[in-house]
This record gives C-alpha cells, sequence and structure tokens, in this order.
C-alpha cells in the first residue's frame, strides 16, 4: 500500500527543525527565568549599599570643612580619636573676628555619603550621586510586613534635585521620584515637579527662606557641591 501524506516517513529536515525549534523555546525560557531573577535581585530584593569610609586624611578634612558651619562631629575614626591628654583639644581664649573668614566650602561626593554612613541610620539604605546641576539620591526601603503585596520587600527609590544659582538666588527644583524604576506622577508629588522650591516657598518664612538668604552661591559639579554664604 502506498505511503499516504500522513504516514510519510519522518525526514531528516523534519527532525532537524524540530530539534531547532526546541532548541529557540529551551533558550527563550533561559532567557526569560534570568532576567525576571535579575528583575527582582534589582528591585525586590536590592542588595544594601556599601558605605563609604574615608581615610584619616580625608576625614581630617572633612573635619575642618564641617568646623566651618559650626558643627562639631565625632565623625573622626578610632585611629584619630584618641583621649589622651596630646590627642585631646586644647582651647585658647582669642578676640573673635571675620577678617578673612573663608565663607566657601566644597563637599564632595565621597565626604557626603561618608556622612551619611557614619551619622545616619542609612549607612547602608542612600547613595547620593553629584553631576553638573544635578543631587541624585537612590534609597532603600524596608516595607512593613502588613504592607499590601510587597508587605517585608525593600522599596527601591530613587530622586534628582537640580542645585544652582541663577539670577542672584539659590534654585532647588525636584526633577523626579521613581519607585522600582517607575516614575511617579507629578500629580502624586503635589505637583511639585519640575517646580523651584525657593521661587515657590521663598516668600514664606520658614526653612527655604531662610536658605535662599543666607547662600550667595550654590553649584554642583560632577563629584562635588560648592556652597558660598553670604556675610
Amino acid at each position: 500500500m502506498p505511503d499516504t501524506p500522513n504516514n510519510l516517513p519522518t525526514t531528516p529536515s523534519t527532525s532537524g527543525g524540530c530539534l531547532k525549534t526546541l532548541g529557540i523555546v529551551a533558550l527563550t525560557m533561559i532567557v526569560t527565568i534570568a532576567l525576571t531573577y535579575w528583575a527582582l535581585t534589582a528591585y525586590l530584593f536590592p542588595k544594601p549599599f556599601e558605605p563609604v569610609e574615608l581615610n584619616q586624611k580625608e576625614e581630617t578634612v572633612l573635619v575642618k570643612k564641617l568646623r566651618q558651619f559650626g558643627i562639631k562631629t565625632d565623625f573622626a575614626s578610632k585611629s584619630t580619636t584618641d583621649s589622651s591628654p596630646k590627642a585631646a583639644e586644647t582651647l585658647e581664649p582669642e578676640v573673635y573676628s571675620e577678617v578673612g573668614a573663608k565663607r566657601e566650602v566644597t563637599f564632595t561626593e565621597r565626604e557626603l555619603n561618608a556622612m551619611v554612613a557614619k551619622n545616619t541610620d542609612l549607612s547602608n539604605k542612600l547613595a547620593i550621586d553629584l553631576s553638573d546641576n544635578l543631587a541624585s539620591a537612590k534609597l532603600l526601603l524596608p516595607l512593613d510586613p502588613d504592607f499590601p503585596f510587597f508587605g517585608g520587600k525593600t522599596l527601591k527609590a530613587s530622586a534628582g534635585m537640580e542645585l544652582a544659582y541663577k539670577d542672584e538666588r539659590p534654585i532647588v527644583i525636584l526633577k523626579g521620584v521613581s519607585v522600582w524604576g517607575v516614575p511617579i506622577p507629578n500629580a502624586w508629588l503635589g505637583g511639585l515637579k519640575n517646580v523651584d522650591l525657593i521661587k515657590e516657598f521663598g516668600d514664606q518664612d520658614g526653612f527655604w527662606k531662610s536658605f535662599a538668604d543666607g547662600v550667595e552661591n550654590i553649584k554642583v559639579v560632577e563629584g562635588n557641591v560648592v556652597i558660598k554664604l553670604k556675610e
């Protein structure tokens, strides 16, 4: 009985085509699983940030900068906090004077992140980035176990803020906020996206007015923020 189209023997080309199809399906599954694992790891289960630690020389420079603002800190490492009389700071009476006082101070990206790591409980949850006219931050926030759907997970948020000095006044503009890589609608941010907070709230008594009135210049360049205070 002659072979019909329904009982023709499988040819090598047909078998090879099936194997090729199965290979593509398997490869697609592997790639999908890998991407899913990466997404869960990066967004739903992000790893803590590595805290920035300054060396002894960097710490000494930072402490001097903070003292310009009248901030006393125990930032120094154990190696620089010897309690012996030789290590103790000796204070002597002196006449107060602002003559020759330096009113400009520069903080590096490393210094800001080190201050966060040393003096707050955000050492492995907050990271700051400085680029031209832009300060960016990433925040990891553990969610309450009773939080719907994502209870017990870690929320990953990021934000950007423009910092500059224009028309003889500082500007602070919120560029946006994202959660798990998804930008938050402006309506959810109270309509503050791309709004100059100094211009919006600087006429009212409070933080923004005091900040604007006390700053003569501010600029952010790659890795540094420079602040010059008024007399």
